[in-house]
């Protein structure tokens, strides 16, 4: 556990320069489109995008409790829930983090912030409802986990930069077909072309590295969870009545959904290729294996 833990910290620095190579291509691209030679497009291109990631870095658990619409409570305004975040806390050596509640029937929680310090966890009155008090705790266990694996810096960080990313392309895409070129190489179509496929495929990639990195978050934080109750078949019951009762949210951001416990929106064929969560079916099945071994 201690060495996946490392592991995803080391990860996360390779992460963030891949995503940091693919702003660079899409610098390079439009410098070389529509730059002067003198490198204003590239060098202006890579400290915005940083300026972003920086900003979206400090603000991302306020971000996160906005987008949900999330309302805080204290212990006295849902004990239940709250008892058992501040037990795992306790058990886990955390700092308490700040409680939230989404009045959605949906069940379903997250976890966000920029470090174990600055943390926040949610539940909707969806998963209060269905959820027994051992349900409920290898549910919070698993935003715990997500937690106490930084999870919710490297969410935070990617998150930022696929958004960054796909701005980017986005102005660029329409600086090809309604900006003019300022220097030759713009009315190179090789050239061109070569830039326009580069603003399509760099958003796609960055999408694909964000699921695939969110998958394996997902399998970490429930063995965290799993281990830290000792109970990982609450966790695998909670994980079963999501995929029999769960639904849709009625207040939707995909660009949170990768921060929620399962997916809150209703994807289609092509969605499920980039989804950011495995499938439950294969997170049930990964706990009950686990729990052969207590």
């Amino acid at each position: 556990m201690y060495r996946a833990i490392a592991r995803n910290k080391r990860n996360t620095v390779f992460i963030i320069l891949l995503f940091l190579i693919l702003i660079a291509v899409l610098a390079f691209v439009a410098d070389a489109i529509w730059g002067g030679g003198n490198w204003a497009i590239f060098t202006g291109t890579i400290v915005g995008a940083l300026i972003y990631v920086v900003i979206q870095y400090f603000a991302s658990g306020r971000q996160a409790v906005a987008l949900s619409g999330a309302r805080p409570i204290e212990k006295r305004d849902d004990p239940r829930l709250y008892r058992i975040v501040e037990n795992l806390s306790i058990t886990e050596g955390l700092p308490m983090p700040k409680v939230y509640i989404v009045d959605d029937p949906a069940p379903n929680a997250f976890a966000a912030g920029r470090d174990p310090q600055h943390a926040v966890v949610a539940a909707t009155t969806g998963l209060l409802e269905m959820m027994t008090d051992a349900e409920l705790e290898g549910v919070m266990a698993h935003e715990m986990g997500h937690v106490k694996n930084y999870d919710i810096r490297v969410t935070t960080i990617v998150f930022g930069l696929v958004v960054a990313i796909g701005f980017i392309a986005d102005i660029l895409m329409r600086m090809s077909f309604f900006g003019g070129n300022r220097n030759n190489n713009g009315g190179n179509p090789i050239v061109l072309v070569l830039g326009i496929a580069a603003m399509i495929l760099a958003p796609l990639a960055a999408t694909m590295v964000q699921a695939a990195v969110s998958r394996e978050r997902e399998y970490l934080a429930d063995a965290t969870g799993a281990m830290t109750t000792r109970h990982p078949e609450a966790l695998a019951s909670a994980l079963a009545k999501l995929g029999q009762y769960g639904r849709p949210m009625r207040r939707q951001n995909t660009s949170m959904a990768h921060m929620w416990l399962s997916d809150p929106t209703k994807p289609g064929i092509v969605d499920r290729m980039f989804s950011t969560h495995p499938p439950l079916e294969k997170r049930i099945a990964r706990l009950r294996t686990i729990g052969s071994g207590f």
